[in-house]
């Protein structure tokens, strides 16, 4: 019962990361807090960049998801000692 439970508790982390990480942006180098946006100055018409601050998981944040899960349910997989009932 908990090995089954472990399993499943590892298969939704490990769908909620990756989907986390394509919802929110896909970022394939490192997580990013701020992303930088093009803006175009009215008068010179000069574009220049401002700092929005956003949230956007890299591969550090999927590698980490992932390794969790795998750890999840490597733990699902440890033998267990049956008790002997007196």
């Amino acid at each position: 019962m908990l090995r089954t439970f472990l399993r499943l508790i590892a298969a939704i982390c490990l769908a909620g990361v990756i989907g986390l990480w394509v919802t929110l942006g896909a970022e394939k180098g490192w997580t990013k807090t701020s992303v930088p946006i093009q803006k175009t100055d009215e008068i010179t018409g000069i574009e220049y960049p401002v700092f929005e601050n956003r949230f956007v998981p890299g591969l550090d944040f999927l590698v980490a998801g992932c390794a969790g899960s795998i750890f999840l349910a490597a733990v699902s997989f440890i033998p267990t000692t049956k008790r002997k009932k007196p």
